[in-house]
């Protein structure tokens, strides 16, 4: 297999990389030149971390200057999608940002494009020729690092229907639903609710695709306490964590998380490598 793995320090298809260099000129723009060392004729694929809308940039020059080398066949492995949690319009005056990134990346012409445990099924609808992993095998290796007895939960209503398919693939891990109120408007939570009378000490897993700055995780393992929870881990496949770990206090036991946006080195996370 061939591969452009356009962030050097991700890595996850096991293949020959392609040589090539890249920079950003002072005025800001991207910038790739590939070296023609290989077959052309062969299927190219690209892995990209996209968390920023230069990385994006990166990737349609990329295509641009395999297309212009003569390449036809060209894969796309983008473990996190950049605006999948902006799926719906909430409020007159807002783009239909996941749109948007789609709708480059579809003119891109990709053979097939391939994302890991995406917010919603907005994204793979929008995206042409797209293949889903699912957080099945991450969740898996997260329960083999815990141990024991653990109930799965359910943050709120978007990941039920994601978390109850997670626990048929591991073979009936008990669910626990739980919900929060949002202001639409301005996106503060307002509470959470668990729909469990007495989670009798036992040990809570917290499943969900994105952790941003936690708020939705601090205020649930509150509510999951108050209902009797044992030790509280968390597992989210795209950690962003923009407010850094110290908000998060003593309310998690530990949080897991995948290198899919970006790397970390902290004693709190646990981080698992999307390897395929």
């Amino acid at each position: 297999m061939l591969l452009l793995n356009l962030d050097t320090n991700f890595t996850p298809l096991v293949g020959k990389a392609l040589t090539f260099k890249s920079f950003t000129f002072s005025g800001g723009e991207p910038h790739i030149k590939i070296e023609p060392d290989f077959d052309t004729k062969e299927t190219i694929t690209i892995t990209q971390r996209l968390n920023s809308f230069n990385h994006l940039g990166l990737l349609c020059l990329a295509v641009d200057a395999l297309r212009r080398m003569g390449v036809t066949k060209i894969n796309l492995f983008i473990p996190y999608f950049p605006a999948a949690r902006q799926d719906r319009v909430m409020v007159q005056g807002e783009p239909l940002s996941v749109k948007v990134y789609a709708d480059i990346i579809n003119g891109l012409g990709l053979l097939k494009v391939t994302v890991f445990d995406p917010h919603s099924e907005v994204t793979p609808a929008l995206l042409n020729n797209c293949e889903v992993i699912t957080n099945h095998i991450f969740i898996e290796q997260v329960l083999k690092r815990i141990g024991g007895n653990v109930k799965l939960i359910s943050p709120d209503g978007g990941a039920l229907k994601k978390v109850y398919k997670l626990s048929e693939f591991l073979g009936g891990v008990d669910v626990v639903e739980c919900s929060k109120s949002r202001d639409v408007k301005t996106g503060k939570l307002s509470g959470f609710k668990v729909y469990d009378d007495n989670l009798e000490g036992i040990d809570c897993l917290i499943v969900d695709d994105i952790c941003d700055g936690g708020g939705t995780f601090i205020g649930l393992a509150e509510a999951l306490k108050n209902k009797n929870a044992g030790r509280l881990y968390l597992a989210v496949s795209h950690g962003i964590f923009n407010k850094g770990f110290d908000v998060f206090g003593d309310s998690l036991e530990k949080i897991f998380t995948t290198n899919s946006f970006t790397d970390f080195d902290n004693e709190r996370v646990e981080q698992i490598k999307i390897q395929l």
